[in-house]
């Protein structure tokens, strides 16, 4: 005789629950022949293992017992006073440790501002299209996501004021430096602009920077934070920098508003990995940040040229991309009659993946746009790859079958 299945009373959140579709393609991606230009990954070449092991070895033989046992929700106060120095000394933004709470990489940030910030149907400006990690962090709140246009420097200032009459919004979210997907960057003026809208509205700003230092021009533009300084919530991260598997990353914010994450990120994790925090600091302290990232711009604009020439050279000219001055990615668009789901189908059967970039938009209504990523393929097989897809490419506006 069968027992019936059980069938738990799951919260009401849990419904519209959707698998990343950037992790779906990464699956695909993981056969060993495949050309990825899908994730976005750092390349592991400079990683600085040698370094980080022996950062973990001092830190062992110095302090072993303390850094494994628990410690406070905040962080540890010399790397916060690290991250504190470090934006006085290139961006010009003054914050105090006590500003500052060290998260599980910034997308655990996105986690404590939602649970802060949202309520049920609650309306969340965004980039249109916006971050998808972003759209899935706040998404499990369920806000109403209201898009932006993003244009090439930044969120079109005219929809966004409009959404600030119309709407009740309480929050708005940007990557402004090398957008993800994008690799949009927000102009000096855009930035003026967009903080002067939401101070008048009494709107937050969350200002997501993971790619700020992967800069191939030398040009700075202010922060958010300098601009609207009470009213920003500025994550960053050492993914980018140094390692995403150590998750490090950091939220900063007003002191009131600092009390209640930390409350928040009390009950979520207790803190996050103290051990990892320690190895990092030392780390820090013992290497030159500056000259490890100097390495990674360097390659990651050789990897971007490569990518731009090939494009230049394989792609049709109706297939339009956007070069970004640093980051990890480069944005395109196909005449707005094809969809780029259709591409992916093509390219796959020749071994090669990017991401379609209808998942980027809050309310999937775009469906002619991909992102490519070009950090994590050397260069000779980036060449190879984009030429692959420009034969995809020639069959598709052609209208050949698969």
């Amino acid at each position: 005789m069968s027992t019936p299945s059980f069938q738990p009373k799951l919260a009401r959140r849990s419904q519209n629950l959707q698998a990343s579709f950037i992790r779906e393609i990464l699956k695909i991606t993981a056969q060993k022949d495949v050309i990825s230009f899908a994730g976005g990954l750092p390349n592991p070449a400079f990683f600085p293992v040698d370094a980080i092991k022996d950062a973990t070895a001092k830190v062992l033989s110095a302090d072993g017992p303390n850094v494994l046992q628990y410690t406070v929700t905040e962080g540890y106060r010399p790397l916060k006073e690290f991250i504190a120095n470090r934006y006085a000394e290139k961006n010009g933004v003054q914050l105090t440790p006590e500003e500052i709470l060290i998260t599980n990489g910034s997308q655990q940030g996105m986690d404590l501002i939602g649970k802060l910030m949202l309520n049920p149907g609650d309306e969340l400006l965004v980039e249109d299209p916006s971050f998808i990690g972003a759209i899935q962090a706040f998404g499990i709140f369920e806000p109403t996501f209201v898009p932006v246009l993003l244009e090439q420097d930044g969120m079109n200032t005219e929809a966004l004021e409009q959404m600030l009459r119309q709407t009740n919004a309480n929050l708005c979210y940007t990557v402004p430096n090398y957008q993800n997907p994008t690799g949009f960057t927000y102009s000096k003026e855009k930035r003026e602009a967009i903080a002067r809208l939401l101070q008048q509205h009494e709107v937050l700003m969350v200002e997501d920077n993971p790619y700020g230092e992967i800069n191939f021009t030398g040009r700075q533009y202010p922060s958010f934070q300098s601009l609207y300084p009470e009213g920003t919530l500025l994550m960053g991260s050492f993914s980018k920098t140094v390692s995403p598997g150590m998750r490090m990353g950091w939220i900063t914010a007003p002191v009131d508003l600092m009390e209640k994450l930390v409350i928040i990120k009390q009950a979520a994790d207790t803190h996050s990995n103290y051990f990892a925090q320690r190895v990092l600091h030392q780390y820090l302290s013992d290497n030159d940040l500056d000259l490890h990232i100097a390495g990674i711009t360097e390659a990651y604009q050789l990897q971007c040229k490569t990518m731009v020439s090939a494009i230049e050279q394989y792609f049709p000219e109706a297939v339009k991309v956007s070069v970004p001055d640093g980051g990890m990615f480069i944005w395109g668009e196909l005449p707005v009659h094809l969809d780029a789901r259709d591409f992916f189908q093509r390219a796959i059967q020749r071994k090669v993946a990017f991401v379609p970039a209808q998942a980027f938009y809050a309310q999937g209504n775009v469906k002619h746009t991909f992102r490519l990523n070009f950090s994590n393929t050397v260069p000779e097989l980036i060449e190879e790859g984009i030429q692959r897809l420009g034969d995809c490419l020639k069959e598709l506006l052609s209208g050949q079958k698969n």
